[in-house]
């Protein structure tokens, strides 16, 4: 009499290969929020190590030059000024206007050395020439890692940040350059063809020392011109400049200074909290430096500065 054996077959069967993948989609999900949190700390540590490296910089562009580079900005006013603002100043302070080293006759204008030490009588010719690299400082960064990128679009093979028709209505100079945070915002085509992803423009403040308020120390408006360009490209409001406001702010001016009142609870962008007597802001004794962060955004809550976080 035969015995007759009956063999399982081997494999998953449906249920069973059901609740793995579903397993697997739940692991996925707890996963790839994970993931976002680590690139943004990561994202932001990079971030706060590049603004350190400015920093170092700028101690030592100012041993050099006995101050930290200007950075106003003065749009309509003849003078080195109307069309280079807060950004374009610290980027020919650390590398050059023309990325080849800061010329100590400059006067801060997008087109760099002034030979004779007035507003608009500077030699093309002489800039251009070996003598004047003889005489230059720095680059004070390295120039393969500094995200220096020029701020407009001046021709098909001289890529910039923003396209060149919006410079007709922001009167900035768009032939100069400007250093980029770590958050990709734009794709760039470098001249070997290259795609690159630059992040936002750094802003640069000067604070003016010999001031005792903190409207008088810090300048709202030297880096008025890159925020603009920044919202017309993107479309999207910046606290920095037009808005719009988080409560209970209503201006511009107010979000960025805070309020006259010291004791309403109500602090400033730029505000130290911790000075209780009258408004006051965040390093009265030298500048700030402001990345827009991942959104992108100039004023929001994720920017990555040198002060206050």
């Amino acid at each position: 009499m035969r015995t007759t054996v009956k063999r399982r077959e081997s494999g998953f069967t449906v249920v069973e290969l059901l609740a793995v993948v579903g397993i697997i989609a739940l692991l996925i999900g707890l996963l790839i929020p994970a993931l976002a949190t680590v690139r943004r700390v990561a994202k932001e540590t990079k971030q706060k190590a590049q603004l350190t490296t400015i920093e170092l910089a700028l101690v030592a562009f100012k041993n050099d030059y006995g101050d930290y580079p200007p950075s106003d900005w003065m749009p309509g006013v003849p003078g080195p000024s109307q069309d280079y603002c807060g950004a374009q100043k610290l980027s020919e302070a650390l590398l050059g206007w023309d990325l080849l080293g800061f010329h100590p006759r400059s006067a801060w204008r997008a087109d760099g050395l002034d030979e004779n030490g007035a507003e608009f009588t500077y030699d093309p010719a002489k800039l251009r020439a070996d003598a004047s690299l003889y005489e230059r400082k720095g680059p004070y960064l390295e120039l393969g890692t500094a995200s220096a990128y020029r701020l407009g679009d001046v021709s098909a093979v001289e890529p910039g940040l923003f396209p060149l028709p919006l410079f007709g209505t922001v009167p900035l100079a768009p032939n100069t350059f400007v250093l980029c945070d770590v958050f990709g915002w734009r794709k760039i085509v470098q001249l070997d063809g290259k795609i690159v992803k630059a992040g936002a423009p750094i802003l640069y403040y000067r604070a003016n020392t010999a001031a005792k308020n903190i409207n008088s120390i810090y300048d709202i408006r030297d880096n008025d011109g890159i925020v603009e360009l920044k919202y017309q490209v993107d479309g999207r409001g910046q606290p920095l400049g037009g808005g719009p406001y988080p409560p209970p702010f209503s201006n511009q001016i107010e979000y960025f200074y805070g309020t006259a009142d010291p004791f309403d609870g109500i602090t400033g962008y730029i505000q130290d909290p911790k000075v209780t007597t009258r408004p006051w802001p965040y390093k009265p004794d030298s500048y700030i430096l402001i990345s827009a962060g991942m959104d992108g955004i100039y004023g929001t809550g994720d920017d990555i500065t040198n002060f206050g976080n």
